[in-house]
């Protein structure tokens, strides 16, 4: 039986859940008998260790930990995993991966090993680091991951001539797209987007979001000159949205937002384009470790143009729109020669429906 594997699977449990904190599984074994599970609870509650040890009980002295990163062995919101796993008389602790947090990176192996506990890394780490690969940007550079995601046509257009795009991926494809939703701490579109098709942009699925303000991930909208109407459905009761202008806005405006209880951000900007580099230090800065960005191809090719792009989300339907004014995915300046190219990696390949996804990273 794979024990790792099981603590992955409860570490997905926690997506979308925890930020800015890891997603993290753990399962305690004893003569081949799990004993204790739990994932990571929402920031202040139990780390998936505590919920684990306090499961299992005092049937934990000399049993074996299987968990998806390595034990926190620093006080924040609560006190260090490392401290109970050792006083659990946990007797192997077996992680996936480091945490890259320089306050643990190593010293929480190196606490449990200290205290005379074995331990082994590099199990299912590649899964691991799937699972956090937001976390893990986020502590290496203080930077949100971002996703792009699209739906096109087999011939490359996201809309027809006259702007129409509803739609061209099937129900099984949006479904999951409200899942992708759920798990970032954000989700970001263009103002064209915005005033095309009037999105809502929360997350509309099973596991939790969906309620509450706070359970729905943060809107971003790119909108230089500030084009947003407040009757637009992104501003609704469902979380927070943050309209990104590159102008100075009236008085009037700004009590018109807040009156829809947006917030409005002015950055610098270039010939009208907001700095997205400068956006996203800000978001950083404000914990935000995931950004979804849905449209459009402008917001798309800005952002690859300034290499910004970690990972592509495209689906692709079994139907042509042609037409030479209708929009392609990315746009931007784009590249000069074949060589160029931006090539995905770690590519994997899905089927919702008639639809085929594409999933790649810009880098390894």
């Amino acid at each position: 039986m794979n024990y790792m594997e099981q603590a992955l699977s409860l570490a997905r449990l926690a997506l979308g859940q925890v930020s800015p904190n890891p997603a993290v599984g753990a399962v305690i074994v004893k003569n081949e008998e799990i004993i204790g599970k739990g994932y990571t609870q929402p920031p202040g509650s139990g780390h998936a260790e505590i919920v684990a040890l306090e499961q299992a009980g005092e049937s934990a002295r000399g049993a074996v930990l299987y968990v998806t990163l390595e034990p926190c062995c620093q006080y924040g919101r609560t006190p260090p995993c490392t401290k109970s796993i050792i006083e659990a008389g946990i007797s192997e602790v077996h992680m996936a991966i480091l945490d890259p947090n320089p306050q643990v990176n190593g010293k929480g192996r190196e606490e449990l090993e200290n205290a005379g506990i074995k331990t082994y890394i590099g199990e299912e780490d590649k899964k691991a680091r799937e699972i956090n690969e937001a976390y893990i940007k986020y502590q290496l550079t203080g930077l949100p991951f971002i996703t792009v995601k699209y739906a096109m046509s087999l011939d490359g257009k996201i809309a027809t001539f006259s702007g129409d795009s509803k739609w061209i991926s099937g129900k099984e494809s949006r479904h999951f797209v409200h899942n992708l939703r759920y798990i970032n701490d954000a989700v970001m579109a263009g103002v064209n987007t915005v005033l095309a098709d009037d999105p809502q942009l929360t997350a509309r699925c099973s596991g939790g979001r969906g309620g509450t303000a706070k359970e729905q991930p943060l809107r971003i909208i790119i909108d230089g000159m500030a084009l947003t109407p407040v009757t637009a459905k992104v501003f609704n009761e469902h979380g927070k949205t943050i309209v990104v202008t590159a102008r100075k806005i009236t008085e009037k405006e700004s009590e018109a937002y807040q009156t829809v209880g947006a917030e409005v951000l002015e950055m610098p900007s270039q010939t009208g384009y907001i700095e997205l580099k400068q956006l996203m230090t800000e978001l950083g800065k404000r914990r935000i470790m995931s950004v979804l960005v849905e449209g459009g191809s402008i917001l798309f090719g800005s952002l690859f143009d300034q290499q910004l792009v970690d990972k592509v989300v495209a689906f692709v339907a079994p139907i042509i729109i042609g037409g030479e004014k209708a929009k392609t995915a990315i746009g931007g300046r784009g590249i000069e020669k074949i060589t160029d190219v931006v090539k995905l990696k770690n590519l994997s390949v899905d089927r919702f429906g008639d639809d085929i996804m594409f999933i790649g990273y810009v880098k390894e």
